[in-house]
């Protein structure tokens, strides 16, 4: 994706954990973090805690959804999908994407990546990797004026 797009339509999931959203229900209001991450990734576990502390500290001023993108034909099943978002401690909903259908929608190609969208849903930023999640904190912290 390039900056300033439009957030893609969240179709196409094989499943959802915590919850269901539409972009009708992320656009308007508040800016959204998009983050992928898979259940076999090793630098996605890590830096978990991080997203989750973002989504603590922004709670109510920001949505955050989560995209499992399999990487391995075990992440292909809802499972283990579950179990690891439970011991990452992902309460956010979590769009599985089995198909890569929103995978190929982002052209992500990388797990963990992060997308942050503006309220009015354009792309600001886009980062991926071990150390993103600082650089995706400043920009969130950004798009919501601070």
């Amino acid at each position: 994706m390039k900056l300033h797009e439009p957030m893609p339509e969240l179709t196409g999931a094989t499943g959802w954990l915590n919850g269901e959203v539409t972009r009708a229900e992320l656009v308007g209001e508040k800016p959204t973090l998009i983050h992928f991450w898979s259940a076999s990734c090793d630098v996605c576990k890590e830096t978990m805690p991080e997203v989750n502390a973002l989504r603590d500290k922004h709670q109510g001023e920001l949505n955050i959804l989560a995209v499992h993108m399999p990487l391995t034909p075990a992440d292909q099943k809802k499972e283990k999908v579950t179990e690891e978002a439970e011991k990452a401690g992902i309460t956010q909903p979590i769009f599985i994407d089995g198909d890569l259908k929103l995978t190929d929608r982002f052209e992500s190609q990388y797990a963990p990546a992060y997308y942050v969208f503006d309220a009015e849903g354009r792309l600001r930023h886009y980062q991926a990797g071990r150390t993103a999640v600082s650089m995706v904190a400043d920009r969130v912290e950004h798009v919501l004026g601070k």
